[in-house]
């Protein structure tokens, strides 16, 4: 695995951790009793972001490091998941 595409694949993790841990923790503008005029009773009151992206940053660097050494020792190829034997053998 090359420099660039390591921080690609670092960058898909953090996004999509970040997009999971998005909704977590919450609290809404109709919760908490305070609804600005104008926006819906959904909208977040306290979305706890630097919190969520420290933490998300931990995780996929987690989640990259262990993807990272399954690609580089080649624990798991292409071909340990063809199924249908299209690429043929080695």
């Amino acid at each position: 695995m090359g420099v660039a595409s390591g921080i690609v694949l670092y960058m898909v993790f953090w996004f999509m951790t970040f997009l999971v841990a998005l909704p977590i923790r919450i609290q809404t503008q109709g919760e908490a009793g305070k609804v600005v005029p104008g926006t819906h009773d959904g909208s977040p009151q306290k979305h706890h972001l630097k919190k969520k992206a420290v933490i998300t940053t931990i995780v996929a660097a987690v989640l990259w490091a262990i993807a990272a050494y399954i690609i580089i020792t080649g624990t798991i190829t292409v071909r340990d998941i063809d199924m249908f034997n299209r690429m043929g053998e080695p």
